[in-house]
């Protein structure tokens, strides 16, 4: 698959995923989405916190940040993250969810092995 297609699936996928969260009573702000190579560096080469191989340079990952009734949720184990993760592996084949790494607010597409 071209990457352009795979970035607009993932684009109306993290909608889908948005309007999910919406209808359960959770709240979502935009951590990290895009990684401006200007900033970051090309993919596969690493000149910040981020990866190298990170996917958020290819506009292929976004973090978000949790709230119910107003409050951040900040614990990467509760519930409702889980309930996201889990909600997201189920939409797309390549989607990944962070909370199998330890990144509970990282979702994904793979590409070419990376996620």
């Amino acid at each position: 698959m071209h990457l352009s297609k795979l970035q607009q699936e993932f684009t109306i996928a993290i909608a889908e995923l948005i309007n999910y969260a919406t209808m359960r009573g959770y709240g979502l702000t935009f951590g990290d989405a895009f990684r401006d190579i200007r900033v970051h560096g090309k993919f596969g080469i690493k000149s910040s916190y981020s990866s190298g191989y990170s996917v958020h340079k290819l506009r292929l990952a976004a973090d978000f940040n949790l709230f119910i009734d107003g409050d951040y949720i900040a614990d990467g184990k509760h519930q409702a993250w889980l309930d996201l993760g889990e909600q997201w592996e189920k939409m797309h084949e390549s989607a990944r969810w962070g909370g199998r790494f330890n990144d509970a607010n990282h979702f994904s597409f793979n590409w070419q092995g990376y996620k």
